[in-house]
């Protein structure tokens, strides 16, 4: 079962069906260029295959978005090619795969309780809450007394992601991180 919607109301993380493939959107652009009808560039991998595909759709175009059931489910662990969730109410296991997962394994903490996506009884992603919270793994010390600007630096997170954090944020601190966007909410 889908929907459709039009193609302007496409958004990134979205699962959509073209033809006989799901596709997740990984990023689009809404052009319009001089005297012509606008149109939707779109850049998305095929769940399956784990194969990316650039897609053109007419702006008043309709898309096949992929109904999808979600379960809530506890991340377990990973072996490195796959994610494995257990369902906490019947301790059934799925896993998914690596490249289907993208950049959403950065935000898994082992024991979280995630919403896992399905389709048609596959697991093809998750859904992560607006925020996470994870500790700072590594930063460089900041400088102190140098505030005539607003100094940002690169620093580890505990699951590998790296993101830039104002120079006040050290080792060991927790702090609270968009996960859509990837960037430094607060210190928590």
């Amino acid at each position: 079962m889908a929907l459709s919607i039009q193609a302007t109301r496409l958004r990134k993380g979205m699962l959509i069906k073209v033809g006989a493939n799901l596709f997740r959107i990984l990023d689009l652009h809404h052009l319009t260029p001089g005297n012509k009808r606008a149109h939707i560039q779109v850049r998305m991998r095929n769940i399956r295959t784990g194969t990316l595909a650039d897609e053109k759709f007419r702006a008043e175009e309709d898309i096949e978005r992929a109904h999808l059931d979600e379960r809530e489910m506890q991340y377990m662990y990973n072996d490195g090619d796959h994610y494995y969730f257990m369902d906490t109410s019947t301790y059934d296991q799925v896993q998914i795969s690596a490249e289907a997962m993208g950049d959403s394994r950065h935000y898994l903490m082992p024991e979280a309780l995630i919403r896992v996506e399905f389709y048609e009884e596959e697991p093809v992603g998750i859904e992560l809450p607006a925020t996470v919270d994870l500790a700072v793994k590594e930063t460089v010390p900041g400088i102190k007394g140098a505030t005539a600007s607003a100094q940002i630096k690169p620093a580890t997170l505990e699951t590998g992601l790296v993101v830039q954090v104002p120079s006040f944020i050290n080792a060991g601190d927790r702090i609270r991180v968009n996960t859509e966007t990837g960037e430094y909410q607060s210190r928590v």
